[in-house]
């Protein structure tokens, strides 16, 4: 293994798996950090970084906003498990719900009018949520006691009278469907599952409707009317050949479902569907795949996520009219989990970039006004001091363009050049995209280049680029990692003898494939709970 790479192996939460390479040179190369030049860059340890808070806003279809709209709810580790916890839109400090020292406590939804909140956890790690509710009086309640069973949270209905939840426990294998009364809690069966995923519920609590995959390129939706008596799937996307489609939400006057597909064209397009006649219209399309489409509690807005290039990108229209609505000062990076206010005048929002871990902002519409909430960064670190990344281009070995994110190291020149890592992201269909990685920053802190690889098999590039690799693992999408460490070395900042390899799960098994099939490629290779026994 190369001396070059030696204080990289000292890097906590790094699995070296091995180090292959027959390259040699007169000198050995330098400790990265020590051939920085001396500026004053600290350099913060890997606690430092993994240091933040974690902020997560709530279901979607919950309510983020209590009843009297004085606080969020929100989840957050900040004590060091995640708890509930109500945070005040004044800017107060947040307020916890639960007192867990040992499960994960996710929030689900206030209800809608009063001050009860709906939350969940597993035991010890066992992936079998409950849904609980805490009471007014801070009592706890299992709405869904059982040893053998996982409960997830479906949603609202009829004005807030109703939530719906799915479970487990009838055969330990399909999600069927409960309707809760929101005053007392008694509840009634309203769809047996034969083996669909739920994906999303009318607001009037009539309709259903799930996705079945056949295959990685080729699914359907069902749709099944809960008040008839039958209640039978009804497949509402019967087609030909390999096409994509998903349930993604209904509309507010709960006339359309409004489904994701790639019927027309190389990327995920959303469109409506009447549910009374059966036609179909587009609803929002673009050059890139839509993410998400989201209605306010009022219908009143509709919010498009778009993955543009490895960042999201947020499109808010006013429903009736179809203009744009601008969301006000707010800083660069993805707008996640947008969050309306029941009367729609207010709007809680995740803000995360690449020097920016994860914060709630709070929005008001009314006022054209917007307030930062939470500072998740550790307070150790100067934000200053953390790198931009940017999204760049390299061909692979047989003229197909590869997408990347690359960090560049502060202080890194022609006269300094830097160790480099190609990063290979998780999946197989995974992607590498711009925010904030503890991991990425601190390599990146100690003077590594970071170049992410999207590798063809990665989401986000179009259809067909997502299914090169099927069935081929470790063959082509390997060689865009090796070619991912040609294009380090035309950077004149890169030093050219040290470069090596990283990924976890499938970009572990990458890893794994470099070091086995092409041993003279990379002077070290990172596994992180990579796939090693793929037979």
């Amino acid at each position: 293994m190369r001396n070059a790479m030696t204080s990289l192996l000292a890097l906590p939460g790094l699995i070296v798996m091995a180090g292959c390479s027959d390259r040699q040179t007169s000198e050995p190369a330098a400790d990265p950090v020590a051939t920085m030049p001396e500026t004053a860059i600290p350099r913060y340890s890997a606690s430092q970084f993994f240091n933040t808070k974690t902020y997560s806003l709530p279901d979607p279809d919950g309510y983020a906003f209590s009843a009297d709209e004085s606080s969020i709810l929100i989840s957050s580790d900040q004590d060091g498990v995640f708890n509930a916890y109500a945070l005040p839109i004044d800017g107060g400090d947040a307020v916890k719900l639960t007192d867990s020292d040992d499960n994960a406590i996710f929030a689900i939804s206030y209800f809608p009018n009063d001050s009860r909140i709906l939350y969940t956890y597993d035991q010890g790690g066992n992936e079998l949520n409950h849904l609980l509710v805490r009471e007014e009086d801070g009592s706890h309640r299992d709405l869904t006691p059982g040893d053998e069973l996982k409960a997830t949270f479906g949603s609202w209905v009829d004005g807030g009278q109703h939530f719906f939840v799915a479970t487990t426990e009838r055969n330990q294998q399909s999600f069927d469907v409960y309707r809760y009364s929101a005053d007392g809690y008694d509840r009634e069966l309203v769809f047996e599952n034969p083996g669909f995923q739920l994906s999303a519920f009318s607001r009037n609590g009539r309709w259903l409707a799930m996705t079945k995959p056949r295959t990685s390129a080729d699914s359907d939706v069902y749709l099944v009317d809960l008040e008839s008596d039958a209640k039978e799937p009804v497949l509402v996307t019967e087609h030909e050949g390999n096409i994509a489609y998903a349930a993604v939400t209904f509309t507010p006057n709960g006339e359309y479902l409004v489904y994701a597909t790639n019927e027309h064209g190389e990327f995920n397009e959303h469109w409506l569907h009447n549910l009374e006649t059966g036609e179909r219209e587009p609803l929002a399309k673009a050059d890139w795949d839509i993410m998400y489409t989201g209605y306010s509690k009022t219908g009143k807005y509709r919010a498009t996520g778009i993955n543009v290039d490895a960042s999201t990108e947020v499109e808010l229209v006013d429903s009736e009219s179809g203009d744009a609505v601008e969301l006000p000062d707010l800083p660069p990076g993805d707008l996640n989990n947008l969050r309306f206010a029941a009367d729609d005048s207010r709007l809680a929002l995740i803000v995360n970039s690449d020097t920016s871990p994860s914060d709630i902002y709070l929005v008001d519409l009314e006022a054209g006004t917007s307030r930062q909430l939470t500072d998740a960064l550790s307070a150790t670190i100067d934000r200053d001091q953390l790198v931009e990344s940017e999204v760049v281009r390299y061909e692979s070995f047989d003229g197909l363009e590869i997408p990347a994110i690359l960090y560049k190291p502060k202080g890194a020149s022609a006269e300094n050049p830097v160790a480099a890592l190609v990063w290979v992201h998780g999946g197989p269909g995974g992607q590498t995209r711009k925010g904030y990685s503890a991991t990425r920053q601190h390599l990146v802190n100690h003077g590594y280049a970071i170049l992410g690889a999207n590798n063809r098999g990665s989401s986000g590039y179009g259809k067909t680029f997502f299914h090169l690799d099927d069935k081929r693992h470790g063959e082509e999408d390997l060689q865009d990692i090796v070619y991912g460490r040609r294009y380090l070395e035309t950077l004149d900042w890169v030093d050219k003898d040290s470069i090596g390899v990283i990924g976890g799960s499938y970009g572990g098994y990458m890893v794994a494939a470099a070091l086995a099939f092409e041993p003279e490629v990379f002077d070290v290779g990172i596994n992180i709970f990579g796939v090693t026994n793929w037979v």
